[in-house]
């Protein structure tokens, strides 16, 4: 059995086997990736360990912050903030930044996101404050851009560096709100009352033009439709024309003209007089000496003499024969419409 004495010896050694141990574990120091370390010794600053393994000191070396160099994301909560125009609104702010001088950092200011957000908030203030309601909604980047330079000025000798300032949000008044969303209503129903008028237009527009296009078509076939009915009607007068001077039959034609027109002048409940002109007698009279009626054609020798026609004689015969046939079926519609006014006031001589 171990004497005390042995087992003392063995206590102390492994008091200091511990001691050694704790030691070497307390100077060696493991600082991972973007992240720095500030040392001081004996409670003034040393040096900054960089990542990866450094050497401590012991029970004279010791850590004083772990600093965090990566951008940082800080919301700060609403602050009310009054325009220019005396209305109160609410703004929300993002501030991103970070640690470029851990040791300024750590020196230079107790608390520096403490001191950045008083400073955003007064800086905020003061840009607010010189602009109205309307133009501080619409102003979002110029507000920006200043806290960024304001705020970018102050911080730099705190060893930090601010990145961007964002505002989240501006909420304004309820009762401005309704009166925005009252304005923002009234303007959306004036745009669709002005898109509304202007398709009536466009439309009335469009269907004017339709309704000239199509004046203009419909008299321009009026046009060609008279041009060509009296192409037509200048042909057969030319045929007509043409017939006579190769027939030698201007009475004949006179009295054929009277009896096609008898059958218009009777037509109608309102013709209750007819004029049935002097030469009527003496054109039925020419009718029959030239189709063979009560008197008999005249001699050629006793005719006058007329320039002679370079026309084939058949067509000429062939020609008799049709008005010939026309006469007869005009003296039938004649005599019909005739009969028909026997009832009404007879016809004047």
């Amino acid at each position: 059995m171990d004497n005390p004495v042995t087992v003392f010896l063995y206590l102390v050694i492994g008091i200091v086997a511990l001691i050694v141990v704790i030691t070497l574990l307390r100077s060696v120091r493991q600082v991972p990736q973007q992240r720095n370390d500030v040392v001081e010794r004996l409670g003034k600053y040393h040096r900054t360990l960089t990542p990866g393994l450094n050497i401590l000191v012991p029970f004279i070396d010791a850590v004083r912050t772990k600093v965090d160099l990566r951008e940082q994301v800080v919301s700060f909560p609403p602050q009310p903030v009054i325009t220019s125009d005396n209305l109160v609104v609410s703004i929300d702010t993002v501030l991103y930044f970070k640690v470029v001088d851990p040791v300024k950092a750590t020196y230079e200011i107790a608390n520096f996101l403490q001191a950045i957000e008083q400073l955003t908030v007064t800086t905020l203030r003061n840009v607010i404050g010189s602009m109205d309601l309307e133009r501080a909604l619409t102003s979002r980047e110029e507000v920006n851009r200043h806290l960024s330079v304001v705020l970018d000025e102050t911080t730099g000798r705190w060893g930090v560096k601010v990145t961007r300032v964002e505002i989240k949000a501006i909420e304004p008044p309820p009762s401005i709100r309704d009166s925005m969303e009252k304005q923002m209503r009234a303007e959306r129903d004036r745009r669709a009352a002005i898109l509304t008028a202007e398709g009536v237009k466009q439309s009335q527009i469009l269907t004017a033009e339709g309704d000239k296009q199509a004046a203009v078509l419909r008299a321009d076939g009026d046009r060609q439709a008279r041009i060509l009915q009296a192409a037509g009607q200048a042909k057969a007068i030319e045929t007509v024309v043409s017939a006579i001077h190769a027939a030698d039959m201007d009475s004949t034609v006179m009295a054929y003209q009277y009896l096609q027109a008898l059958p218009q002048i009777a037509q109608g409940a309102s013709n209750k007089l007819w004029i049935v002109p002097a030469e009527l007698s003496r054109a039925l009279e020419g009718i029959s000496n030239a189709f063979g009626g009560l008197h008999p054609p005249a001699p050629a020798s006793e005719r006058p003499a007329r320039p002679a026609a370079s026309v084939d004689t058949t067509e000429v015969v062939e020609a008799a024969k049709k008005a010939a046939d026309e006469v007869a079926k005009i003296e039938g519609e004649a005599k019909a419409a005739g009969e028909a006014a026997s009832g009404q006031t007879p016809p004047t001589a």
